[in-house]
């Protein structure tokens, strides 16, 4: 009896252990810091493809084997202050626009990223979980978004997808 309640919680543990280590392994591939490449939206009701952040953008994504995660974009073309104790209304608020930054957890299948967004520059993505389905090739990711609503001022609320392509720092 008590030598088949041993083998019965050794097979347990193992199945844990080898579910753990799968889950894991999973993960793994995708821990690290990734450059941004490009980032483009196609709008859904013309089919016009722009740059997301204009021609140049700024970004990294991080994911840390803990299973969290940040991001931060800046736009192409951001003016930098000449000082910080005398930067406008209008220069912050520029600033602020120009921008994309947040942080949370993540949950990584292969082909699909879920964020869940536990911090946020805007606080509207605070407490949401952005999706996007992930393809890869070597150290390069492009994630493709599910149609959503534009932020841009100038297109604000039509409907778009992203593609952002990033690729591993090493």
């Amino acid at each position: 009896m008590k030598k088949g309640l041993a083998f019965t919680i050794f097979g347990i543990a193992m199945t844990m252990a080898l579910i753990t280590s799968n889950a894991l392994a999973g993960d793994e591939e995708i821990w690290g810091t990734y450059k941004l490449i490009s980032a483009t939206n196609k709008y859904l009701d013309t089919g016009n493809t722009v740059n997301s952040y204009g021609e140049h953008p700024k970004g990294y994504i991080t994911y840390g084997k803990e299973g969290r995660m940040l991001v931060l974009i800046t736009y192409d073309g951001r003016t930098k202050p000449q000082d910080v104790l005398k930067t406008s209304i209008e220069e912050r608020d520029a600033l602020y626009r120009s921008m994309t930054a947040y942080g949370g957890t993540y949950t990584y299948s292969g082909n699909r990223i879920e964020h869940h967004v536990d911090i946020s520059w805007d606080e509207t993505r605070s407490g949401t979980t952005v999706i996007r389905s992930v393809t890869r090739d070597g150290d390069r990711l492009t994630y493709v978004t599910e149609p959503s609503p534009s932020r841009n001022q100038e297109t604000l609320g039509k409907m778009i997808v992203q593609t952002l392509i990033w690729e591993k720092v090493r």
